[in-house]
């Protein structure tokens, strides 16, 4: 049996209405199959007022062994270090994530804004809002750049706007049976299993594009990458390999990918300082190519791409 705690910061709970929403396995089965015990969840927890603050104060005692802390949203700082913003249970909700996470043998942070900051942490970040161990990009976050948890283990992250649920439960049984230790993280404490190919993966858009077929935001074909900014060459997930609900993803259904799952997101114009346009390629970030290409490459690459016709168009033209 493992004892799961579950608490939210500055967030829109998107990742509890995810989870809840898990296929493989889902909730039910974390519970009847895989021994995880829910001590209490802010949806579907039935404790409340000092019902909660006791039974938080109990595990932090370690009165109640807290196997995983999960934590879904901001770790709101502000106004000027306090966290008197986002109070929960007579505390600042900051302390008792502080407390909690020292005194659990795992924490996890799901989705964006718990990870690193996500649509709060976007400057000027009235809020102070950071993520749990990284802040965007950098290292260090609410907890410190060197938090690890009673097990040995940094911040688990399994970021997403929202994460993909069945990335939350397959973590969760991992940790649940005893095998934790086979969960390898990459730099941004990532769990490489999800987050090691590109989006692009699997995007029925790509081949799309190499065959001349037009297409663009709510069209059949065509690549989203050049048409509408599109972040599939540079993100990493796994959800054209694990698709949401079985049936698609942003790209599959010509949305173009928004690149959650990455530090930088949401993905910004750092000189007008707005979150509030499309980020096209040649738009607001005309130096970003795909990882491993150079920016030269990659323009002669599109441009073969664009006025080489393709066998299919060859064949059409013969007849």
């Amino acid at each position: 049996m493992a004892n799961l705690l579950w608490l939210q910061g500055g967030a829109c709970s998107g990742n509890t209405m995810s989870f809840l929403n898990a296929q493989e396995p889902n909730v039910i089965e974390l519970v009847v199959d895989y021994g995880i015990n829910i001590l209490w969840h802010p949806t579907v927890g039935l404790e409340i007022g000092h019902q909660v603050a006791d039974l938080l104060n109990d595990c932090i005692s370690g009165k109640i062994q807290l196997d995983i802390f999960v934590f879904e949203g901001t770790v709101i700082q502000g106004p000027n270090g306090t966290g008197k913003m986002n109070y929960f249970a007579d505390r600042p909700m900051k302390d008792w994530v502080y407390d909690l996470a020292h005194a659990a043998q795992y924490v996890v942070a799901i989705g964006d804004c718990a990870t690193w900051g996500g649509i709060p942490a976007v400057p000027p970040n009235p809020t102070e809002s950071t993520g749990m161990q990284f802040h965007k990009k950098k290292k260090g976050g609410y907890l410190g750049a060197d938090f690890k948890s009673k097990a040995g283990l940094p911040v688990i992250n399994i970021p997403g706007c929202p994460a993909h649920p069945d990335w939350v439960t397959q973590v969760l049984v991992a940790i649940s049976i005893g095998r934790a230790g086979e969960i390898l993280l990459d730099k941004y404490h990532r769990p490489k299993t999800f987050f090691t190919e590109f989006t692009q993966t699997g995007c029925t858009n790509a081949p799309a594009f190499n065959e001349k077929i037009d297409g663009g935001f709510g069209k059949r074909g065509g690549c989203l990458f050049y048409e509408v900014g599109c972040r599939g060459p540079m993100t990493r997930s796994s959800c054209n390999r694990i698709l949401w609900n079985r049936q698609s993803s942003k790209t599959r259904s010509n949305h173009p990918c928004i690149g959650c799952t990455e530090p930088e997101f949401p993905h910004h114009d750092l000189k007008k300082g707005t979150i509030f346009k499309t980020p096209k390629y040649l738009g607001i970030f005309p130096k970003e190519v795909p990882e491993g290409q150079s920016k030269l490459a990659y323009y002669i690459k599109a441009g073969f791409h664009k006025i080489m016709p393709t066998s299919k168009a060859l064949k059409e033209t013969s007849i």
